[in-house]
């Protein structure tokens, strides 16, 4: 070869060379930018942007620059599956995560199952998705219903006991899942004694949830369950307020986040009492330097303070990014193995991904909402939950047994 061929030759080489080095890895996003829950979809959207950017600064995912693809679920199931399929076969994501509501999560795990891809699901808290829908491609990053209901029961059962319980229901998987467990787990399975309601979803009207606290306050209970999540919580309690309500019974929402109570404003909120895997102020409260860093930074660069969804769609990038490179690819089996049963100490004290059911599994808390005068206190106004219970991830969540029961009685197989 002459040398001008040999020159032409090393170019082209090297041209190729640096074409398959800038080929980013990709991931996707499916979550909710409009309807009911488009604050929390928010919320992962900037805690997902915020990790994306850190790894990429750092220098990637073995030498890739992650990009982030996202897709408008409006938390729809259907919707959010099609979202999947788009962004597994038209974009060549490596990874997808997201939902707000459980079926959305549901749903787009199995489309992306189907096409051998992994999904972790950030806000979905029915037991179904790492119960009797769990299967070999589904991560959840949060807790669960049973997980809510074990530490929720905790506090109440010691500073509610013997009062009767009134349940708001969203009429769907989580809803179904949170109610039962809480039920279960408080002693209130009597539908007789402890009364409720389901409400419509995802288009419930205030009218509905009127309708509802009607019912509530002229059953006399005492402890006022609302089973409900985002704007839909938002709207029943403002109306709870107005009854007065909130002055008569015991307000509780069993997954609470920042967003839901910034969007009802503190004075409001003041009292209510909710269940979280994790909040703001967990980290200075128990000294966790990895969390602070992350709370810091987030509230530096958006001007306001990270929600649990913010912390989980976060959480899960940096996840994903460890396990490929622990599997040394983004091989989909290769990262499953390297997910199941890894331990790993991020914003919090230490949490591993369960191997039989893939349910992440982390300590647990019941937040009540402070005075509005500390809530205002904050930098951001956003002071809003004291820490009043906690139990660790093994206590909270369901044994091998429990879930395989769980997983007889829906007649699916007991492992993924």
């Amino acid at each position: 070869m002459n040398p001008a061929k040999a020159l032409l030759a090393a170019c082209l080489l090297i041209l190729a060379a640096s074409t398959v080095a800038a080929e980013t890895l990709k991931i996707g996003l499916n979550y909710p930018q409009t309807g009911r829950y488009k604050d929390q979809g928010l919320q992962q959207r900037l805690g997902a942007f915020l990790a994306v950017d850190e790894i990429n600064k750092a220098g990637g995912v073995r030498g890739q620059q992650l990009e982030l693809i996202i897709r408008n679920s409006r938390s729809e199931p259907d919707k959010g599956a099609r979202n999947t399929a788009d962004l597994i076969d038209n974009e060549g994501v490596q990874m997808v995560f997201g939902g707000v509501s459980s079926g959305v999560a549901i749903a787009s795990g199995k489309a992306a199952r189907d096409r051998n891809r992994v999904y972790f699901g950030t806000l979905t808290y029915s037991n179904a998705t790492t119960g009797s829908e769990a299967h070999t491609h589904m991560f959840r990053e949060p807790y669960n219903a049973w997980m809510t209901a074990k530490v929720l029961s905790q506090y109440l059962n010691r500073n509610h006991a013997d009062e009767d319980y009134f349940y708001i229901t969203a009429d769907y998987t989580w809803g179904w899942s949170v109610e039962e467990s809480v039920r279960k787990f408080t002693g209130t399975e009597d539908t007789k004694r402890h009364f409720g309601v389901k409400t419509p979803f995802p288009r419930a009207y205030v009218n509905d949830f009127q309708s509802a606290l009607n019912q509530a306050e002229a059953s006399g209970a005492k402890v006022l369950m609302l089973v409900l999540f985002g704007e839909d919580m938002v709207r029943a309690l403002n109306v709870a307020y107005e009854m007065g309500l909130t002055k008569k019974m015991q307000v509780v929402v069993p997954n609470l986040t920042l967003g839901m109570a910034r969007q009802v404003g503190p004075t409001i909120m003041e009292g209510v009492v909710g269940g979280s895997p994790w909040v703001w102020n967990v980290p200075y409260e128990l000294d966790y330097p990895r969390g602070k860093e992350f709370v810091e930074t987030f509230s530096k660069r958006y001007e306001m303070r990270p929600s649990t969804a913010a912390a989980s769609a976060y959480s899960i990038v940096y996840q994903y990014k460890d396990a490929v490179e622990r599997a040394g690819t983004t091989n989909t089996q290769s990262v499953i193995r390297a997910l199941e049963g890894h331990r790993y100490t991020f914003l919090k004290d230490e949490q591993y991904w369960r191997e039989f059911d893939h349910q992440n599994v982390q300590s647990v808390y019941v937040v009540k909402v402070k005075p509005r005068e500390t809530i205002m206190a904050d930098p951001f106004g956003s002071d809003y939950f004291s820490i009043v219970e906690s139990m660790p991830g093994e206590n909270a969540v369901q044994t091998r047994q429990e879930w395989e029961a769980r997983r007889r009685a829906a007649g699916k197989p007991l492992s993924l």
